[in-house]
């Protein structure tokens, strides 16, 4: 054998330098970083190449949970992993215990992605030979042989595709791929290996989106969708003839072959089972990576893909259930896809995935839930299907507590459904979490699920109950947390025992109502105490101390400040006016012509108008108070918002006059003809613009005086019927009777009958007669009266 040159290269040298170590970001797994340095040495051991490349190592601590010995599992560590040594062991420790304690950010954490290296051949397909490109001509004659060899030939190429560097190589073998694409249309049926490991291949294709035009090309997404299809119907017979042999075997309990029978027919059923849910989450995997185009995503909704997938959320397999449950995710974020899982029951299925242990399924499966609670019927699903419960045992989960909170907060949003967190014991576990977060910002999601719990009344005793409300007061006030504060406002809105525990904390909410403090923090301030309607709470007495009156009625005046915190200025004033000896003093102050300027300023604002006039109704109760709004005309004001659009607005309207009418005769007669000319309108204009004629001289006299509107109506006698609605009070003839008459309508002998021999009480009224401002009862007398007389 001739000596090599010397120039000929004959030696490579390889170094690991500057090795070091860190955590992962988002996993439980350590990053080792080092350097390569590759030297290829001459014959005389003399370098004539080199080269140095930067390289990491992830080394994942699968075990790793809070109750993991840091100790030994860094030991483990450093003995397995030849690239660290057993120097930097307590670095290795110290991090262990850093990830052991690190919270991590799952509402960010991405999604684990599914690699092809996730899919491993299983028992009947493992191979025991080494692969290589040069020998894919080889590989590709076993697809012409028999289904074993079919299978052995897909298992050579799909190692092969493993390797995401050989991609590129393989794709230019269209005969290869074209050659998988056939079998797996032609013989799928005939072995469910072959159809898994074929479609193992393509999916290694399909995790890089340069190579879905290749997987769309040979059309193996629809081959997915149909074997799904047929596997499904498949998995449906086997029930049926599982149960089948169960239901022999229960009437028959002696019958021993029976039972073997049952008993082997189970076991093959498991058998095919697994594989079968292989084939199914692989397929699934495919289809995933290709629906990333939004058109492939809508062919594969036409073939009904969301109703498989529900289908499929009834397996047990948590592997092929993270899969079906990350592809379901995907499709709810469209509204087509959301209706067809709620026709499908989706969310009862998805409960019961709340109570497994496998944290990627329960992190997606929350994350479903969080997209379909934006739909209102679907939240009514989810209530119904027990979630709230279910929900508030994750709480206690710190991986999985942001996203249980967000589902509960959409929840939350249904005034139907927020009594019942009252027995789902999320309520405690809230208020330690306020608690436990000391002088820290409260998350988002925490508050506002507090916020609106703390609207229903169940909650609010729950709330409040130890030192729950004084906890809360202490942090709002402390830290001038208006969140916070506006759930205590939703507190207060409670009568009985909730609210009685706030007469201990009235002068803090009094003493904050002053000019230095922020608006909005003042607003829910003021809102709190507007609604404390205790009566034992001496309101004259915190008017005073607090010295509020001035600064209530700066308030009042038109842009002084923002229309909310005038608005809660009116509210509070309303609640106070309840009080005599405030309402007194509040007539001194002014405050009552102050309102009256701000309800013209304002009365194009419905919510203003009603609120002013609420704050009217409470002062006609007491003299002091009553005397002013008379004096400035306030009820003329109230006689015109009798015609307002506002139902609100006419109510409290007309209830305040009612009080001022019985205090007041003058006033009194003025409303009573207000509210006739406004319930009767319609009749008072058809009556107005009728044209007097010789028929109608019975209607109006014989000076034939023309219907005065502007007059005073109730002093017309002659326009009120009597309880049989045919003759007037003074004898006169009814408009109805006059049409019968003109319809020649009359008695057998020609004459108009008697009234009484046609009254019948419980008649129904005629839908054109006119309404009176005093309702008319059959039982009653009628103001006038008279005495019929027969001809």
């Amino acid at each position: 054998m001739e000596n090599l040159p010397t120039a000929e290269p004959r030696y490579l040298k390889r170094r690991v330098k500057g090795c070091s170590l860190d955590v992962h970001p988002t996993e439980p797994a350590l990053l080792v970083q080092y350097e390569v340095e590759a030297t290829v040495l001459g014959a005389l051991g003399e370098p004539m190449l080199g080269e140095r490349k930067q390289c990491q190592k992830i080394v994942r601590l699968r075990s790793l949970n809070a109750n993991t010995d840091a100790s030994s599992l860094a030991q483990k560590v450093v003995e397995e992993c030849p690239l660290i040594h057993s120097s930097k062991l307590p670095e290795v420790e110290q991090l262990i215990f850093y990830l052991q304690n690190r919270k991590q950010s799952h509402e960010n954490q991405p999604e684990r992605r599914i690699s092809p290296q996730d899919f491993t051949p299983y028992a009947g397909v493992e191979l025991d030979e080494e692969v290589s490109m040069g020998s894919m001509e080889e590989y590709v004659e076993l697809l012409y042989e028999d289904v074993q060899e079919k299978v052995r030939g897909a298992a050579l190429i799909f190692h092969l595709a493993q390797n995401p560097d050989n991609l590129e190589e393989l794709m230019q073998h269209e005969v290869a791929l074209g050659a998988l694409a056939r079998v797996l249309r032609e013989d799928w049926k005939q072995s469910v290996d072959l159809a898994t490991t074929i479609i193992c291949v393509f999916f290694c294709f399909s995790s890089f989106s340069q190579f879905h035009s290749l997987v769309t090309h040979f059309k193996v997404g629809a081959l997915c969708m149909n074997i799904i299809e047929q596997e499904l119907k498949r998995f449906e017979l086997w029930q049926d003839e599982l149960q089948k042999k169960k239901k022999a075997c229960e009437e028959f309990p002696e019958n021993q072959s029976l039972k073997k029978e049952h008993e082997k027919t189970f076991r093959k059923y498991q058998s095919l089972l697994t594989k079968q849910e292989q084939l199914l989450r692989v397929a699934l995997c495919l289809l995933l990576n290709l629906a990333e185009d939004s058109r492939t995503e809508l062919k594969m909704r036409n073939k009904n893909i969301v109703h498989m997938l529900v289908k499929l959320l009834e397996r047990e397999d948590q592997e092929l259930l993270l899969v079906v449950v990350s592809f379901l995710q995907k499709l709810s974020i469209y509204m087509e896809n959301k209706n067809d899982m709620a026709e499908t029951a989706a969310v009862e299925k998805l409960s019961r995935l709340l109570s497994c242990r496998h944290q990627e399924l329960l992190t997606a499966a929350s994350r479903l839930l969080l997209n379909l609670s934006f739909d209102a019927s679907l939240r009514g699903q989810m209530v119904q299907a027990g979630l709230i419960p279910k929900l508030s045992s994750l709480l206690a989960d710190e991986a999985q507590r942001q996203l249980s909170m967000c589902v509960l907060y959409h929840i939350s949003v249904d005034d139907t459904f927020r009594s019942m967190f009252a027995h789902a014991g999320c309520i405690p576990q809230l208020m330690k979490m306020v608690s436990d977060c000391g002088e820290e910002q409260l998350d988002m999601e925490l508050i506002s699920l507090c916020i609106n719990l703390a609207a229903s009344k169940s909650n609010a005793q729950i709330f409040c109950e130890g030192n729950g409300l004084k906890m809360l007061m202490k942090r709002a006030f402390k830290l001038k947390d208006i969140l916070v504060m506006k759930m205590i406002r939703n507190l207060s809105q409670h009568g009985g025992a909730t609210k009685i525990l706030f007469l201990d904390h009235v002068g803090d909410l009094a003493a904050h109502i002053n000019e230095g403090e922020d608006e909005e923090f003042l607003i829910e301030c003021l809102g709190t105490l507007a609604n404390l309607t205790i009566p034992d709470l001496d309101w004259e007495l915190v008017l005073k101390e607090y010295n509020l009156t001035p600064y209530l009625k700066d308030r009042l005046k038109p842009g002084s400040a923002e229309d909310d915190l005038i608005l809660e200025v009116v509210i509070l004033i309303g609640t106070v006016s309840m009080d005599d000896s405030c309402a007194a003093m509040l007539a001194k102050s002014g405050i009552i012509p102050a309102l009256m300027v701000l309800l013209t300023a304002k009365q194009e604002d419905d919510e203003f108008v009603c609120q002013i006039l609420y704050v009217f109704y409470q002062m006609v109760f007491h003299k002091a108070t009553r005397d002013i709004i008379i004096r400035d005309s306030a009820p003329d004001y109230l006689v015109d918002l009798l015609h307002d659009s506002n139902a609100a607005i006419r109510k409290v309207c007309s209830n305040t006059l009612d009080i001022i009418a019985e205090y007041d005769e003058e006033w009194a007669k003025k409303i009573q003809t207000a509210k006739f000319c406004y319930h009767n309108s319609q009749w008072l204009d058809m009556v107005e613009n009728r044209q007097v004629d010789d028929a109608e001289l019975y209607l109006y006299g014989d000076d034939r005086e023309a219907f005065d509107r502007i007059g005073d109506i109730l002093d017309r006698p002659d326009l009120f019927y009597t309880a049989d609605g045919i003759l007037s009070a003074d004898g006169s003839i009814s408009p109805d009777c006059y049409a019968d008459f003109q319809n020649a309508d009359l008695g057998a002998a020609g004459y108009l009958s008697s009234s009484w021999d046609q009254f019948i009480p419980s008649a129904p009224v005629l839908a054109d007669r006119p309404v009176s401002a005093r309702t008319f009862r059959p039982d009653e007398r009628f103001l006038y009266s008279f005495t019929p007389s027969s001809r």
